[in-house]
């Protein structure tokens, strides 16, 4: 059984803080070869999912995301993003268990707002398979092919 933890940005510890801004470098900047500003202005806004592991005794963040509520970055919309998964940790199949946590807290907080996010072309599919439709063409993103898609709101509960 995994132990995910949901946080807003000022319960983060200054560990778990640096935890995620190491992982969103290693996988987004250095593993992915991008240079952008990764701190944009929306974590103070987010929730953030973190999943500690321990393997060989030591403690690794293996998975992450934030979820972003209507409004902040998308104007009728709510967003997840930054979704990562250590490459310590990968192939367990986290990266579905993350992004159901994901869809799974927004459609709690926000069940009449639809879920928009900015993709990573490759993984279209991936998120086809969460519900989300392709909207529009595909564009570069900090050197990156990118393509926005929205997974329709659930309506209220």
């Amino acid at each position: 059984m995994r132990s995910w933890q949901w946080k807003s940005f000022q319960a983060l510890s200054l560990d778990e803080l640096y935890d995620v801004l190491a992982l969103r470098q290693e996988v987004f900047v250095v593993e992915q070869r991008s240079i952008y500003q990764d701190v944009d202005g929306y974590d103070r806004g987010a929730e953030h999912l973190l999943l500690y592991t321990e393997p060989r005794g030591a403690r690794l963040l293996a998975a992450y995301l934030r979820v972003l509520p209507p409004g902040l970055k998308y104007p009728q919309a709510s967003s997840l993003g930054r979704v990562v998964t250590s490459p310590r940790a990968r192939a367990q199949g986290l990266g579905r268990e993350l992004v159901a946590q994901g869809i799974a807290r927004l459609d709690s907080l926000y069940p009449e707002a639809p879920i928009h996010i900015g993709a990573q072309h490759y993984l279209q599919r991936f998120y086809e398979g969460f519900g989300f439709q392709a909207r529009g063409d595909v564009y570069d993103e900090d050197g990156i092919p990118h393509i926005d898609m929205v997974r329709p709101a659930r309506g209220p509960r």
